[in-house]
C-alpha cells in the first residue's frame, strides 16, 4: 500500500516538474500547448474516491497555475476533469466492473477503451482551460483550433507515456 502511494506521489512530482520546467516552454506558433500533467488524474486507481480525485486535481492545477501565473484557470479545468472522471469511468465500465487496485492503463483495458476514456477527459480539461483563458467567444474558431491542436499533441504524449511506462503483462514468463 505504501509503495503504491509513493509511486503516485513520485508520478505527481515528476509530471508537475516536467510540465513547469519543460512543457510550459513549448509552443508551436501559439497553437500547441502540451499539458501532460493531466496524466496524473488519468492514472489514479479506479477505487480512488471522487473527493480525493478532486483534491489531487485541485492541487495539480494550482501548482501549474502558480508557475504559469494563470490565476486558477488550470485548477478550474483540472477540478472539472477530476469530477467528470467518475462519470466517464461508469460510462465505459466493463461488464465485470473494474478491479479496485488497478489503474486505467492502455494494456489493462485495451486501446479503444483507453483512447475513449482519456480523450473525453482531456477534451473536458482543454475545452475548459482554453475557453476560460480566452474568456470570450469573439475568436471562437481560433480558440477552438488551439484547443484541438493542443488536445491532439497531449493525447500523443499520453499514448507515448503509456507505451514507455506500462509494459503489457506477459503470462508466458515465469
Amino acid at each position: 500500500m505504501i509503495s503504491i502511494i509513493f509511486k503516485h506521489i513520485l508520478r505527481f512530482v515528476f509530471l508537475i516538474a516536467l510540465q513547469v520546467l519543460l512543457l510550459n516552454n513549448i509552443q508551436f506558433s501559439g497553437y500547441v500547448n502540451p499539458y501532460l500533467y493531466v496524466f496524473i488524474i488519468l492514472m489514479l486507481p479506479f477505487a480512488t474516491p471522487v473527493w480525493l480525485v478532486m483534491l489531487i486535481s485541485l492541487l495539480a492545477g494550482l501548482l501549474v497555475d502558480m508557475f504559469q501565473n494563470t490565476a486558477g484557470m488550470h485548477a478550474a479545468a483540472c477540478v472539472l476533469m477530476g469530477y467528470s472522471r467518475s462519470f466517464i469511468l461508469k460510462l465505459f465500465s466493463p461488464r465485470d466492473g473494474y478491479a479496485d487496485s488497478t489503474e486505467p492503463t492502455l494494456h489493462y483495458l485495451g486501446a479503444s477503451w483507453y483512447f475513449s476514456y482519456s480523450f473525453i477527459l482531456v477534451f473536458i480539461h482543454h475545452f475548459t482551460y482554453f475557453f476560460i483563458e480566452a474568456f470570450s467567444f469573439h475568436e471562437f474558431l481560433f480558440t477552438l483550433t488551439r484547443m484541438l491542436f493542443s488536445l491532439i499533441f497531449t493525447m500523443i504524449l499520453i499514448f507515448i507515456s503509456q507505451m514507455l511506462i506500462y509494459k503489457p503483462k506477459d503470462s508466458k514468463r515465469a
